[in-house]
């Protein structure tokens, strides 16, 4: 049986400020978002699935359970519309840590949600006032305890190489993840886009973005941490050779950018300096056993919230 999310992108509603690396609109290909659109997108996906498929109505993009409290509620009615009617197993969304609390966990317990994603991104203060997230490690903490001890299963996103963030401190962040009851986690090679504040760093010789090499050396201790932990299923593992990078969309959108100005895929050789934007590995990894979702290609996958 396979899996499958029906996601629908809420970009940057419901965040109250803009993390550095985060350029929503670019990252989902989503520019706006139009709720009486929101049938006619799960509809489309729906269309295009197998009998024996597992489906999911997913939220990503923004933070969900940040948004207007109508809008949010009319979204997950409409969700709950396709699971009374067996169209799909249950909803998932995705939301940050200071946007869960008592009141927002009952709510989310009326409807058919199994699944809360988290963006912790790191459990370093510092790391996370560098990069403008407006929370704390404690309240990511508290958030992550909440949601398990309402019965819902927990992802945790963590993000590589953010400003600030040492591969010491990636690995507190995966030791923590594990310890707060996640039963899966999101791993994010910070990836630089224009039009953020991290471009802007990065131009101006504040940050150092990370080389596919180094992306896949960071990464790789957190991923054996996961897997030393506990038992985990790789569902999948998505990775764009350089000889893919002329493929990417977001370079089609961006293809007005003189490449001088983009200070690091100059790494790449002379004759593949054809798109803005480098693309490490991404994956999702269940602990214990859980296949609670699977991780799809860039149109369904929740990014850095």
């Amino acid at each position: 049986m396979r899996h499958v999310n029906i996601p629908v992108f809420i970009p940057h509603l419901g965040c109250p400020n803009q993390c550095v690396f985060c350029n929503q609109r670019s990252i989902s290909e989503h520019q706006e978002f139009s709720e009486t659109n929101v049938r006619d997108e799960i509809e489309q996906v729906l269309s295009t699935l197998r009998p024996e498929d597992e489906a999911e109505i997913a939220f990503f993009g923004g933070s969900f359970t940040g948004i207007d409290r109508g809008l949010m509620c009319r979204l997950l009615d409409l969700a709950q519309e396709y699971v009374k009617a067996g169209r799909v197993g249950s909803i998932r969304l995705s939301t940050r840590p200071d946007y869960i609390d008592e009141e927002i966990l009952s709510i989310l317990s009326r409807y058919s949600v199994g699944t809360i994603e988290l963006g912790l991104q790191s459990m370093d203060d510092a790391v996370l006032l560098a990069c403008r997230r407006g929370h704390t490690a404690a309240d990511a903490e508290r958030a992550c305890r909440a949601v398990v001890e309402a019965g819902f299963s927990l992802v945790g996103q963590m993000m590589i190489g953010l400003p600030g963030a040492s591969p010491e401190s990636e690995i507190k962040t995966a030791q923590k993840i594990c310890d707060m009851g996640a039963s899966a986690v999101r791993i994010y090679p910070t990836v630089v886009f224009y039009d953020t504040p991290l471009c802007e760093m990065a131009q101006h010789g504040a940050y150092t973005p990370l080389s596919v090499d180094e992306a896949v050396e960071r990464t790789a201790p957190v991923l054996q941490l996961f897997r030393a932990r506990a038992p985990v299923h790789t569902r999948r593992i998505v990775c764009y050779r350089k000889s893919d990078l002329a493929r990417c969309r977001i370079r089609r959108s961006q293809s007005s950018r003189p490449w001088r100005n983009d200070p690091w895929g100059m790494s790449l050789p002379k004759g593949e300096r054809k798109c803005i934007c480098v693309r490490a590995c991404r994956a999702e990894y269940y602990f214990g056993g859980s296949k609670t979702g699977a991780l799809r290609n860039r149109r369904s996958t929740p990014t850095q919230h």
